[in-house]
């Protein structure tokens, strides 16, 4: 069996001695998405291609000197649109517990990929213990028969908001059950938010993914010791 990365290990060893305690970790999740800014200058989408080219030789390795390059540009961000507006970067996936606030896993990945099929990767990555995950909310991004069928296979409730397609508009009881959902996935929105404000977590620390992901999941750590210690202070 694949051992598991270091930062992954901690973090399923911090949430199972929560999960001791008597709170919850995987009743319910909620998952969402968030854009970070990239740690470098933007470049046009034929000068991220052809920088990404020259990585690839032998000559894009060295410096003028032949010496093997330390630093480098970020090259692994890319550009998005979001609310017509053109965005370069990365995004950063969360999933959350719904009851105890617990974050249950985080990755990141280039800004131009879709939200959706990470609701599957977050949903596994949040097993950390024995008992299966009963709930998985999610916005309108994560709307499609990949996720709802993955959810039916799997035995887990569908907690993904409906939107209008081109076949049939939203009836008054999916809207009255999106208001429903959209109560219990603000909590990853939150989170979000808190790191922005807090961590400065809206901007990449780094210039590759694997060391900003590595980053999130220290905050993540932070996150749910902080919140853990939080609540057995209250219980």
């Amino acid at each position: 069996m694949k051992k598991k990365p270091a930062m992954i290990q901690l973090n399923n060893e911090c949430l199972q001695a929560f999960a001791k305690k008597g709170f919850s970790i995987n009743e319910g999740i909620a998952v969402d998405a968030r854009l970070v800014k990239l740690a470098s200058r933007p470049v046009s989408s034929d000068d991220l291609r052809q920088m990404k080219e020259r990585r690839d030789t032998l000559d894009g390795n060295r410096d003028i000197n032949g010496n093997r390059v330390r630093f480098r540009r970020d090259l692994e961000s890319d550009w998005t649109i979001k609310n017509d507006i053109p965005y370069y970067g990365l995004q950063e996936h969360g999933s959350m517990d719904v009851k105890s606030g617990y974050v249950l896993a985080t990755t990141l990945t280039s800004a131009s990929e879709h939200d959706s099929p990470y609701l599957r990767h977050l949903t596994l990555a949040s097993c950390h213990t024995k008992s299966p995950i009963e709930t998985v909310y999610g916005d309108k991004g994560y709307y499609g028969h990949p996720n709802r069928a993955f959810l039916h296979l799997n035995g887990i409730a569908d907690g993904i908001m409906r939107k209008d397609t081109t076949t049939a508009k939203l009836t008054k009881r999916e809207r009255k059950r999106n208001k429903k959902i959209s109560k219990k996935r603000y909590i990853v929105e939150q989170y979000f938010g808190l790191g922005h404000l807090y961590n400065g977590a809206y901007r990449a620390r780094f210039t590759t993914i694997l060391k900003n992901t590595c980053d999130a999941m220290c905050r993540q750590m932070a996150f749910n010791v902080a919140r853990g210690l939080k609540l057995l202070t209250v219980t």
